[in-house]
């Protein structure tokens, strides 16, 4: 039995109990989960280890992937509330090199929203490239759109950072790494960064690869891709073939993509952006690539600071709210709906945060915030001041959710109701 460590306040008993039963009966390695209601920590949990064999406690920090969207694109509504970034004007006013090949009239918002069809460089890059910032930005400002800005969504998923990072540096003056620790890191006392610095390295455990779904036969999705359009739940749904088809720990979510899809599919290219810089995915457990910026994917944190940094973005944490009310809704506004053209499943999408869906499920009708690959989780319902923060090293297969975030958000939702 993993070992719990942390507090729970009365009431919330059986969030702690959703929580050690992830241990036993999901496959959780090591983990931290925590919950602010009215600003307040109610429940703040560590358990089990680290990939080192250590204690995984409240020092560790875990990389979470895409839920540093969620912070990113905190930083730009920071900016515009105070009235120096308009979401309405062209991402050419702050950033002129962005107008080449015909991109003069996307907006920032299509940057938050992921419509500006930028989900990969026109240029091949190097992993070395991928770390370094001007490389990336001037290849973004240099390329040319995947589909028409405007006329469809799609998940950029490595992208967007650099996209909505560089409006950042524009219009502040400082990288999103610097602007992010002095405007919310810093006030609020959060570990986290995007960007992390070497002296922090030791706290970090290492994210432990996600194997194929069960019930996945590696032999039929071959059979069935090479750009057939097959069905992605269908083939998840078949039996498992002979033990020498085992799912491999190693493979990866691009590899199966292109098995499945083909190689020229959306998904696989969004997914190894920058110019297949992120093909190989070890790269991401690597300390080169935690101290790089790349503010789509990579910010190092731990649950209760993803938890504190949501509830200040919907009430007063030790005194300091970061978003108006006004800024808030505004910030939370759907701007996609169908099914995207990346992900091919619905997702709804405000200005840089999820929205609850059958398919990103949160807990409340207005609920925002943002998963990570592999099951990381952030997010806040404003009517109920609540906010939600989870992080793993053991990942699971997808993009938005699995039984252990479920289990956690079924437990929350009876404690408060």
């Amino acid at each position: 039995m993993a070992e719990i460590r942390g507090t729970v306040e009365p009431g919330f008993e059986q969030v702690r109990e959703a929580f050690e039963e992830n241990f036993v009966s999901h496959g959780e390695v090591g983990a931290g989960f925590s919950l602010y209601v009215d600003g307040q920590a109610v429940v703040n949990l560590t358990g089990g280890e680290t990939t080192q064999g250590q204690d995984y406690n409240a020092d560790t920090l875990q990389m979470v992937f895409s839920a540093t969207k969620g912070a990113t694109a905190l930083c730009a509504h920071i900016l515009a509330q105070r009235g120096l970034l308009d979401f309405d004007a062209p991402v050419a006013q702050y950033w002129p090199e962005f107008a080449a090949q015909g991109k003069g009239e996307i907006p920032v918002s299509w940057l938050l929203c992921h419509k500006s069809g930028l989900i990969d460089t026109t240029k091949r890059l190097s992993l070395d490239d991928a770390l370094d910032w001007d490389t990336v930005v001037s290849a973004l400002a240099e390329s040319t759109p995947v589909w028409e800005p405007g006329t469809q969504h799609g998940y950029h998923a490595v992208t967007y950072g650099w996209l909505v990072g560089e409006i950042v540096r524009r219009v502040s003056g400082m990288s999103i790494g610097e602007f992010f620790a002095t405007e919310v890191a810093g006030p609020l006392g959060l570990d986290f960064w995007i960007g992390l610095p070497e002296q922090q390295h030791d706290r970090v455990s290492r994210l432990i690869p996600m194997g194929l779904p069960e019930g996945v036969d590696l032999e039929v999705i071959s059979a069935a891709g090479a750009g057939a359009g097959a069905d992605v739940e269908a083939v998840a749904g078949l039996e498992a073939g002979t033990e020498e088809l085992a799912a491999p720990a190693s493979i990866g979510l691009v590899q199966m993509l292109d098995m499945l899809l083909g190689p020229d599919n959306l998904a696989g290219k969004a997914l190894s952006a920058p110019g297949g810089a992120f093909l190989d995915q070890e790269a991401w457990n690597t300390p080169e690539l935690w101290s790089a910026m790349i503010p789509a994917a990579n910010g190092v944190t731990n649950a209760n600071s993803l938890a504190r940094m949501y509830a200040a973005c919907v009430g007063e944490v030790n005194g300091l709210r970061l978003l108006s009310e006004d800024a808030m809704n505004k910030a939370i506004e759907v701007q996609t709906e169908g099914a995207d053209a990346v992900l091919m499943f619905p997702i709804p999408f405000a200005m840089g945060f999820m929205r609850g869906s059958d398919f990103s499920p949160l807990s409340g009708d207005r609920s925002f915030g943002h998963y990570g690959a592999g099951g990381s989780v952030g997010f806040a319902d404003p009517d109920r001041k609540m906010a939600f923060g989870y992080v793993m090293n053991q990942m699971q297969f997808g993009l938005a959710g699995d039984p252990r975030t479920a289990s956690l958000i079924k437990a929350v939702e009876a404690s408060i109701s």
